[in-house]
């Protein structure tokens, strides 16, 4: 409609953007509507979103060029970058650096950059408590989205800096959830000790970044952290077990341990669980709950989640 402001969201099809396509959607008198930019338009959920009324746009975040066309006549962007496709923190920075460039190009009033701390300032490259990777990261899939924010800030994109957390849905889509153990009995296996994990609903990702979008200028070139709890493993096992009706306990294990089980970035989420462990308070402050439920009343905790999508996490 006439005077509706575009909302340009990369990763349109995955977790995060996703999430805030589906707000955009549901909210058809918000004042804003929504253009999903995706590598392959003719993707099966490209096709999906076209139905409920998105736009769709083509783009690549290798490509510069792309992006700016895509955020051409949009008034906000949400900016996301994928580590787990490629591995590399370099990559993630460059694909930043096209991202901002493209929305300084576009002339967008508004981005959201999801983005993640400097886990450095806490265990220093030098520092022999966690293997240092890819020769100046701790955790990879941190530090370069927090080098990027350097980014944005030098093309002079007004920009929000979205601190996001740990996924819910990791449960599902990366082995992270239960699994049966010799004797039957399903185990949480993470090194995490008695600490606290910050964790949110990736859907909750995408309603927050609606509410800032839709609050306007309060929160341009400020840093927003978001979380839909703060729990202990302990306390996850006994949530579970609740919800999908079987035994599951937590299965403590170290930081080195778990660097060592071999998948795909298994040293990056070993870092990454040592630093939620050994920063817990510093991590847990930055992200109070109340931010994220102001922004959006309907927030998830881990019990809601867990009993709304226990058809979806794998028990094997």
């Amino acid at each position: 409609m006439a005077g509706e402001k575009i909302i340009a969201v990369v990763g349109a099809t995955g977790a995060q953007g996703g999430g805030l396509v589906r707000a955009i959607l549901a909210d058809p008198a918000g004042g804003f509507r929504v253009r999903a930019i995706t590598r392959n338009k003719d993707s099966d959920k490209a096709k999906a979103l076209a139905a409920q009324g998105a736009e769709i746009a083509a783009a690549d975040l290798d490509d510069e060029q792309s992006l700016t066309k895509a955020f051409t006549g949009a008034y906000g962007a949400f900016c996301v970058t994928n580590f787990w496709e490629h591995f590399s923190g370099q990559k993630e920075y460059e694909q930043a650096g096209n991202l901002a460039r493209a929305c300084k190009a576009a002339g967008v009033q508004h981005a959201i950059w999801s983005t993640l701390e400097d886990t450095r300032k806490w265990v220093p490259v030098h520092d022999t408590r966690m293997p240092t990777l890819q020769g100046k990261y701790k955790v990879a899939h941190f530090d370069a989205k927090a080098d990027a924010n350097e980014l944005f800030r030098n093309a002079g994109v007004p920009t929000t800096y979205l601190h996001t957390t740990f996924y819910w849905e990791n449960l599902i889509y990366f082995g992270l959830g239960p699994k049966k153990g010799p004797d039957g009995k399903y185990l949480l296996t993470y090194p995490m000790g008695k600490s606290r994990l910050s964790g949110i609903a990736a859907e909750d990702i995408g309603k927050c970044a609606y509410a800032i979008f839709k609050r306007g200028r309060e929160f341009i070139n400020k840093d927003v952290g978001i979380a839909g709890e703060h729990i202990t493993l302990d306390e996850m096992a006994k949530t579970l077990s609740k919800a999908l009706g079987v035994e599951v306990k937590y299965n403590e294990v170290t930081p080195e341990q778990f660097r060592a089980f071999g998948f795909p970035g298994a040293e990056d989420v070993g870092n990454m669980f040592q630093i939620y462990k050994e920063f817990e308070k510093p991590f847990m402050a930055f992200r109070p709950i109340e931010t994220a439920r102001s922004l959006n009343p309907g927030l998830l905790n881990f019990e809601k989640w867990a009993e709304a999508n226990k058809s979806r996490i794998p028990l094997d």
